[in-house]
């Protein structure tokens, strides 16, 4: 099946390249005003330690309306570099796009394309702007869940590579290459890998056991000469890389049967789900859960909201469940985790080796991992008022979709930016509450601590939130306005512009 290969593994290590590079210190004034009960501190880019002691930031929200994002595209050249000089040391043809669903801005994609990468694009607004923006043909791959007529012929009009996931997809795209001129590039979108033992089951793509069978039934749309299958593609949920090195020596032999078949493959897409580390330190991510346990089963009070379990729960002294939450903390991350599955085994050799002596590339497509360091999320204090219970609640003028993704809680500490005028106030204990009309918005479920108390017209920053935090679940339920996007020209003085997607 293949596995990791662990001599590597120790080597990396030993390196200290499993700690995350990009690491920056911040300055602990900025992170005393509010911490959680059990803190979570987030790791910081420079700029944005900038940007949050900048005299400008308060005129921002002022003129752009809170919540308000801030972003910043050169980490993504910086984390791209990285992949790329992991896949050079390997000596692979690589090509990482950059998946356009984890951030809607388009500065992003100048940023991207700049770079060299390509991009990923999941709907046929983000196809027609990267078409509107020059990126090549060559350099876009559409992996839409749903792929609508008009989609698939802008695709095929444009050139541009289609992941096919099922059988009615391909039979719809066939039926569009209706004149001489047409021709489509095609992905196989493949699932249902085996690996230790276990099939890893989706609801995309094409069961790998069911392969040859697809092929067969669909063979009149795949040999047709309009139709190039020219590549395998899978995505994989999660982020271990070992399931990776599963997945890629079972896609290997795959290509070698559509070769056979007279096809001729030149990649193999691994897909996203490449992991990233929000924070810094490794204890006070352990200390966390294990304080939440002992909250669950109430030998100490609780540190979320109505001791909200993540995932967990308390039943006879005994916890069940998983954590419903992104592992905001992580080791082995970005090209480190690259490092990882290229060196797994296959064929008794390294991954790496085995497509190279292919002849394929190999293609990848990040989305949070490149937007690592890229974005903050900024949100005015609007009031605050107790419970009678004790707690408080700190009201912000935002919604709980403008800072969330299917994880139940954003396990980060805030950073609380004072207003120019601070009364002094005792400390206080609660959580940060949005702006829909029900009870369960809350902005944050775990405890925060303010040891000087919170102001009206306070600032309350969420960092690192550019991947899918800020844009993927993001609302206009109530008809409240979406947040702005703040794109920073120049670190010092901090100088801003609004991205082009809210210039339209």
């Amino acid at each position: 099946m293949g596995g990791v290969d662990r001599s590597t593994f120790i080597k990396l290590e030993a390196e200290k390249l499993i700690t995350n590079p990009n690491t920056a210190s911040i300055d602990t004034g900025l992170r005393r005003n509010c911490r959680g009960l059990t803190p979570l501190d987030a790791r910081i880019e420079p700029w944005m330690q900038s940007v949050l002691e900048s005299e400008e930031l308060s005129g921002w929200v002022a003129e752009h309306g809170s919540p308000l994002n801030i972003l910043h595209a050169s980490p993504l050249a910086k984390n791209l570099a990285a992949f790329n000089r992991v896949a050079a040391d390997h000596q692979l043809d690589f090509q990482v796009f950059f998946a356009r669903k984890a951030n809607k801005c388009l500065s992003f994609v100048d940023e991207a394309t700049a770079s060299g990468a390509g991009i990923d694009v999941a709907s046929l607004a983000e196809l027609q702007q990267v078409v509107a923006n020059g990126v090549r043909r060559s350099h876009i791959i559409c992996t839409a869940a749903i792929k609508e007529e008009a989609l698939l012929a802008a695709c095929v009009q444009h050139g541009v590579t289609i992941a096919i996931d099922n059988g009615d997809e391909l039979e719809q795209l066939a039926s569009l290459l209706t004149n001489d001129s047409s021709q489509a590039s095609i992905a196989l979108r493949l699932s249902g890998f085996e690996h230790d033992g276990n099939r890893l089951h989706s609801r995309f793509g094409i069961d790998i056991g069911q392969f040859e069978d697809f092929v067969s039934r669909n063979r009149g749309a795949l040999d047709s000469p309009a139709l190039s299958i020219d590549g395998i593609h899978f995505h994989l949920d999660g982020y271990s890389a070992s399931q990776r090195v599963s997945a890629i020596s079972q896609c290997l032999g795959l290509i070698d049967r559509l070769r056979e078949l007279g096809h001729v493959p030149k990649f193999l897409d691994i897909g996203g789900g490449v992991p990233m580390s929000y924070l810094e330190d490794k204890s006070q991510w352990e200390t966390f859960w294990e304080a939440h346990r002992e909250s669950l089963l109430q030998r100490r009070d609780p540190i979320t909201y109505r001791n909200h379990g993540l995932g967990f729960t308390a039943i006879e002294e005994k916890i069940y469940g998983s954590r419903n939450c992104y592992p905001y903390y992580q080791e082995g991350v970005q090209a480190q985790w690259l490092e990882m599955v290229l060196s797994g085994r296959c064929e008794n050799k390294t991954i790496a080796t085995a497509i190279r002596e292919r002849n394929l590339q190999l293609r990848c497509e990040p989305g949070r991992s490149l937007l690592d360091g890229c974005g903050l999320t900024i949100a005015r204090v609007v009031f605050r008022k107790q419970h009678p219970n004790g707690d408080w609640f700190i009201g912000l003028a935002m919604n709980r979709t403008q800072c969330r993704t299917s994880s139940d809680d954003f396990l980060v500490d805030p950073i609380l930016i004072r207003s120019q005028v601070q009364n002094p106030a005792p400390a206080i204990e609660g959580y940060l509450v949005g702006a829909y009309c029900m009870e369960s918005e809350l902005l944050t479920l775990r405890k925060l601590r303010f040891p000087d108390g919170v102001e009206i017209g306070d600032l309350v920053a969420f960092p690192n939130t550019a991947g899918y935090l800020m844009h993927f679940l993001e609302s206009r339920s109530h008809q409240f306005p979406l947040a702005k996007n703040l794109v920073i020209t120049q670190i010092e003085p901090p100088q801003a512009t609004l991205d082009r997607i809210d210039q339209s």
